[in-house]
């Protein structure tokens, strides 16, 4: 890698050339994204970062209520480079966005590019990155699940590997990092982006109370459920368990049908089988933090889910074999792997909301203080400035 990192977090020059010095100079930095998660995540800092940024999308999530209205929300200005790799398979998709981001990066080299999470497109942005010898940002590292047979495991992984800063939203995360060999001095605590995000965008009680009149729902009395993951709506045994528990929950569901999903429930006819259960396409995220901050509680296998759910103050069953988001295990989320025992854990929950919600509602999220955007840049900047004071 052209970066190399000691001390305290920096970056070296990439290369001794006109053009990347010139790009050096500029602080400019790429940042590469192309999902919703990305888009609510990284908001704040293609915000802060200004006009050193350039913004790459990849088009991952390429259906407008994956990515448009979340745009909008966020007030974000259409991105500079549109790249329209979404769907296709998972390696296509990989390879396609490292080809196209290459192209990009020789005819406009940054100094830096930054990518978060644990996306396809993350991991082509970090691999683009690291065929040209530019210098690697991973927003949101050392996340791990253990569990190699998620797709998101490998592909944060390898991120993380790549990358020459590592931010890491909590301890438990530079942990991760350093049990795998990675250097302390390339790795920073930053908290979450994504609380930044849900504080900023969260609606007032009267306009969450306006919602809910809206949609004909009463507040601390219906479930809020999302579900996406491959785990859970690719094997149409577990989708068709999940959609049944959803109808006999003994609460109101409110369900926004991820196009994933959605698809898989028409290809097997599945929509019958949910009586009970409310489908609506995706909500905005303004829509959708305050529906989270009034249900009773929310039912998910989204990572995002889980650390919303810290900031709005509500419990979330997560339905997945694991969760690379420890931190709110046992307080905000309870993990179950076993369909079977959703039943019971949503009536657990359900027996005792009052109590539940007040708990909650005193314990600080531990993804931080809604800083993390501004650490990020922070030391995306510092890193910058280092390395150009080195090649003067």
């Amino acid at each position: 890698m052209a970066m190399a990192v000691s001390g305290s977090a920096r970056l070296e020059p990439v290369e001794s050339d006109p053009a990347a010095r010139n790009a050096v100079a500029a602080g400019s930095v790429a940042v590469v994204f192309g999902t919703r998660p990305e888009i609510i995540k990284l908001a704040g800092v293609i915000d802060l970062l200004g006009a050193r940024c350039r913004t790459i999308y990849s088009g991952q999530h390429f259906d407008d209520l994956l990515s448009r209205v979340f745009f909008e929300d966020l007030r974000l200005p259409a991105p500079d480079v549109m790249l329209a790799v979404g769907g296709r398979s998972r390696g296509r998709q990989i390879g396609e966005l490292v080809q196209r981001l290459d192209e990009q990066f020789a005819a406009w080299r940054p100094a830096a590019v930054v990518v978060q999470g644990d996306t396809n497109t993350a991991l082509g942005g970090a691999l683009a990155a690291n065929a040209r010898n530019i210098p690697l940002v991973h927003v949101e590292a050392g996340l791990r699940s253990f569990d190699r047979r998620m797709p998101e495991e490998h592909n944060r992984v390898v991120a993380d590997h790549l990358a020459d800063l590592c931010l890491a939203p909590t301890e438990q995360a530079r942990e991760n990092l350093l049990a795998e060999g990675i250097p302390p001095e390339r790795i920073a605590i930053t908290g979450n982006t994504v609380v930044d995000a849900a504080l900023r965008l969260i609606p007032g009680r009267e306009d969450r109370a306006n919602l809910l009149s809206t949609l004909g729902l009463s507040a601390g009395a219906f479930v809020l459920a999302t579900f996406h993951r491959p785990e859970n709506v690719d094997d149409i045994d577990r989708l068709t368990e999940l959609l049944a528990h959803l109808a006999h929950l003994h609460l109101p569901v409110l369900f926004p049908v991820h196009p994933r999903t959605r698809n898989r429930i028409e290809a097997h006819g599945l929509a019958r089988s949910s009586n009970g259960v409310r489908m609506v396409p995706p909500v905005g995220y303004r829509t959708f933090l305050g529906l989270a901050a009034e249900a009773a509680f929310l039912l998910s296998d989204s990572g995002g889910v889980q650390e919303e759910a810290s900031v709005v103050k509500r419990p979330v069953i997560v339905v997945r074999r694991s969760t690379e988001r420890p931190e709110v295990v046992g307080t905000f989320a309870t993990l179950v792997p076993d369909l079977a025992d959703v039943p019971r854990v949503a009536s657990e929950i359900a027996g005792s909301l009052e109590r539940t919600h007040r708990r909650l509602a005193a314990l600080p999220s531990p993804y931080g203080d809604g800083r993390a955007s501004a650490r990020t840049v922070e030391h995306i900047t510092a890193a910058l400035a280092t390395a150009w004071r080195a090649a003067d």
